[in-house]
């Protein structure tokens, strides 16, 4: 099937498309101006034009990857064969060794926040993971008369801010325990955003922390994933995050600064509410 300017039109958004549909397309990504025309004629198969309806969207590239797998998961369930570009011949399945090099950096960040009192002196912690290094822990973004709420979405920014500062070929997966930090940010400010800022019922709280956060959140969803995490539930990095961000109640610092420790046993055993 050849690939023209009204099918081109029905799987945009915004007038662009995501990178697995430039992907399958054959062109480049980033794109460059001209893409369409390059689009134009393309032969792509009929499971190809399907996969290229249901990943219209300004999705994140781990939701692209997903959309891809479940779609071939179906069509292997109703015995469908495949002709896709994401289709290796038999010969190259078997042939193909999958090399995993040690050196490759797969970062992880955990953030958290606390609060004594809601509201109360607030702060924020942080646990960065690279490879099966000790992690890296910060503590910062001490509020005299903060919320809970506040802390968390703190300790998301700085999560974000580490992840666009960090130069990885590799997702950054950050994990944070507070749905409604998660959900500010990658859910609700849309709809905010389109109202002008504003919400029925009332005020947006920490509205200038979420419009920040929730842009550096824009420009780096493709390199990144946020998952949310059960918190006090054992989870190492969790439990990290969560003692660094008690800790800087006590060392009232605003500005974050690296925790230094021997054991994280040691980290730990440190108080946490």
């Amino acid at each position: 099937m050849k690939i023209d300017n009204s099918f081109i039109q029905l799987i945009s958004h915004k007038d662009i498309l995501n990178k697995e549909q430039f992907k399958i397309l054959g062109l480049d990504y980033p794109p460059v101006e001209n893409w369409k025309n390059q689009a134009f004629d393309k032969e792509v198969s009929k499971n190809d034009m399907n996969l290229l309806m249901l990943l219209k969207g300004d999705l994140a590239l781990k939701a692209q990857e997903q959309i891809i797998k479940n779609y071939h998961m179906v069509l292997e369930f109703n015995n469908i064969k495949v002709k896709s570009v994401y289709e290796l011949p038999k010969e190259q399945i078997s042939e193909k060794k999958v090399e995993i090099n040690e050196d490759d950096e797969y970062i992880r960040i955990y953030c958290d926040g606390a609060c004594s009192g809601n509201p109360g002196n607030a702060g924020s912690g942080l646990a960065i993971y690279s490879n099966k290094k000790n992690p890296v822990l910060l503590y910062g973004a001490y509020e005299e008369e903060g919320t809970n709420n506040i802390a968390e979405l703190n300790a998301l920014h700085q999560a974000l801010l580490i992840a666009k500062q960090t130069s990885s070929d590799n997702i950054i997966s950050i994990f944070s325990d507070s749905k409604y930090a998660i959900d500010c940010i990658t859910v609700w400010a849309y709809g905010w955003k389109k109202n002008g800022w504003s919400k029925k019922g009332g005020e947006i709280k920490n509205l200038e922390l979420i419009k920040e956060a929730h842009q550096l959140y824009e420009k780096l969803k493709a390199k990144i994933e946020i998952n949310h995490v059960k918190g006090h539930a054992g989870v190492e990095g969790n439990e990290l995050a969560d003692r660094m961000a008690v800790y800087t109640i006590k060392a009232k610092n605003k500005n974050f600064a690296f925790y230094s420790y021997n054991k994280i046993d040691e980290v730990l055993g440190m108080k946490s509410y």
